[in-house]
């Protein structure tokens, strides 16, 4: 809108400049009005602005109950690590380390299923169940991976080893591995009926740390080099 050649623009670069201009003015503070965003009637600009404070009052409080909301479930994933760590620090005969790691990993994390296989043992636990036969291409396929996968169940090989394969619609595949750059000895899968719980597109990172620490802890297994 222009009047006689001034614009709203130029209006409001002369009250940003003028700060003075409403304490010189200030019958006119009381005169404006403005319609409330809560319906239809004309509020003073005083209660206007006291409107936009408590709003965005109302947007801080529910950021800081997020981050409180967040914080919270963080210290309960941070607990549940724990206690799935020390199970495994705790348990002596590395014979029974892959039960308990599984075990207390579906306990504490609440997942429906999960499984595991170690192909690199020392040859005194080849009778045990973890320690059955994995096909080449599992291997291989273990052996690929730079993080765990994520996604649906698209008939692999691992998901044979659960319990209840027919029931699994995502599923999540983490490599073992000592170091980084060591080749796969073993690999855990983690299954769920929930086609979203483990999605193509969900972080990694905490599964990775799953990983690490399961790939340390059954590294008892692996023949003395």
């Amino acid at each position: 809108m222009s009047i006689q050649g001034i614009t709203e623009q130029d209006i409001a670069n002369y009250l940003a400049n003028t700060p003075g201009f409403f304490e010189r003015h200030a019958e006119l503070l009381a005169a404006i009005q403005l319609t409330s965003p809560h319906g239809q009637r004309a509020v003073s600009l005083q209660e206007r602005q006291m409107e936009m404070l408590r709003e965005k009052h109302k947007g801080l409080e529910l950021r800081i109950i997020e981050m409180i909301r967040h914080g919270t479930e963080n210290v309960s994933i941070a607990d549940k690590l724990h206690r799935w760590t020390r199970a495994i620090m705790l348990t002596h005969n590395p014979g029974d380390l892959p039960d308990v790691l599984v075990a207390e990993l579906k306990h504490q994390f609440m997942i429906p299923q999960a499984a595991i296989r170690i192909w690199g043992a020392a040859e005194v636990f080849n009778v045990l169940p973890f320690a059955k036969s994995v096909s080449e291409d599992a291997r291989s396929f273990a052996a690929s991976l730079t993080q765990p996968y994520c996604g649906v169940n698209s008939g692999f090989e691992a998901a044979q080893w659960l319990a209840d394969v027919a029931t699994v619609m995502s599923l999540a595949l983490i490599p073992l591995r000592v170091r980084q750059d060591d080749p796969a000895f073993g690999m855990l899968v983690l299954a769920s009926p929930d086609p979203t719980r483990y999605s193509a597109d969900m972080g990694t990172e905490f599964l990775s740390r799953i990983g690490d620490i399961a790939s340390a802890g059954l590294s008892r297994l692996l023949p003395v080099a």
